[in-house]
């Protein structure tokens, strides 16, 4: 790339990264502290992503996904997973009208922009997979007709951790949908102590403004497309990816018996997407290995599978990541 094109492309980003900085500062002043959580959710918008959230009740996971849904306008849905729900309650079905004998569509609360799981583990399987066309095809079909999605379309799941009563395990197939998997933090002793002051009050609470709509998002993932990334990275995203499958191959022979299943290719293309958004939200137009590493654990986390005997050892897939990351040379 020349120097013109890099030229080119940095003023581009300028302009089109400009709402970035506005968008995080209007959901801070509802949510407190979370800026972690915030910038992966905004990865996750830029990059044509679904996230998952885990996290215990109570660390504002809902209050994040909903403020920045009414910070970028669009369509929003709220959707509380339960162990009764049925896969029509979020697709939508077929009406049965007597008086003229045909049959008419009512569509599901997923027809949305930004589609808010809540507790998406607390139903069972069966409920889970009616997310998996909507999340892969960007479309729901409901008796024989198929309805693409509205862009932006994007799937944001909590959970709650799996030990906790009344959860089941995401199918892997799932799983791997989620672009995205974060583990949401408690709050420092500082920020706790400026949400008391915030949330301890009766009455209503600040609302979010729209600082944008969903074009300027469609505009900005075009974008994306054009940030300059190195060879050299891109041999680095590659790297990481196959060293969670092929540990051996990359002086890691103790993480073997360690690991059954390793990250799918679908891991190498979003580790690849979200680093340029997060190049994108740092104003760059270029992506550099701090980029890929910084965004690399949540990537990962959730599509690596360890075995049996990991488990006894009470191994976690995280500390496998950040062995991985630690070892592989950077470029």
């Amino acid at each position: 790339m020349t120097n013109f094109d890099l030229a080119e492309v940095s003023e581009r980003i300028r302009i089109e990264s400009a709402f970035v900085d506005d968008l995080c500062s209007e959901i801070s002043r509802v949510i407190v502290g979370q800026n972690y959580m915030v910038q992966r959710l905004m990865i996750g918008l830029l990059a044509s992503g679904h996230v998952l959230l885990e996290g215990v009740p109570g660390l504002a996971k809902t209050l994040t996904v909903s403020s920045l849904a009414q910070a970028i306008g669009g369509r929003f849905q709220r959707i509380q997973f339960t162990p009764d729900l049925l896969p029509a309650d979020l697709l939508g079905t077929l009406i049965y009208n007597q008086q003229t004998g045909d049959f008419s569509i009512k569509k599901g609360p997923l027809f949305s922009n930004i589609v808010l799981a809540d507790e998406v583990n607390r139903s069972p399987a069966k409920v889970q997979s009616a997310l998996l066309e909507s999340m892969q095809e960007r479309q729901i079909t409901i008796g024989e007709t198929t309805f693409p999605l509205e862009e932006p379309f994007l799937v944001l799941a909590t959970q709650n951790p799996i030990e906790q009563e009344g959860t089941y395990p995401l199918p892997e197939a799932q799983v791997d949908r989620f672009m995205l998997k974060i583990k949401v933090k408690y709050p420092s002793h500082e920020e706790e102590m400026e949400i008391m002051r915030r949330m301890a009050r009766t009455g209503p609470q600040k609302e979010i403004q729209q600082i944008i709509d969903p074009k300027t998002i469609l505009s900005a993932r075009l974008v994306l497309n054009e940030l300059y990334m190195d060879e050299r990275v891109e041999k680095y995203i590659v790297d990481l990816v196959i060293a969670t499958r092929q540990p051996d191959a990359f002086n890691l022979s103790e993480l073997t018996p360690m690991i059954d299943y390793g990250a799918s290719p679908r891991a190498t293309i979003n580790l690849n997407l979200a680093a340029r958004a997060h190049a994108f939200l740092h104003h760059r137009a270029y992506v550099t290995p701090e980029d890929v590493r910084s965004i690399s654990m949540d990537v990962l986390r959730h599509r690596v599978t360890v075995t049996y005997e990991a488990e006894a050892e009470e191994m976690q897939p995280e500390t496998i990541v950040q062995k991985i990351l630690d070892t592989i040379e950077v470029p």
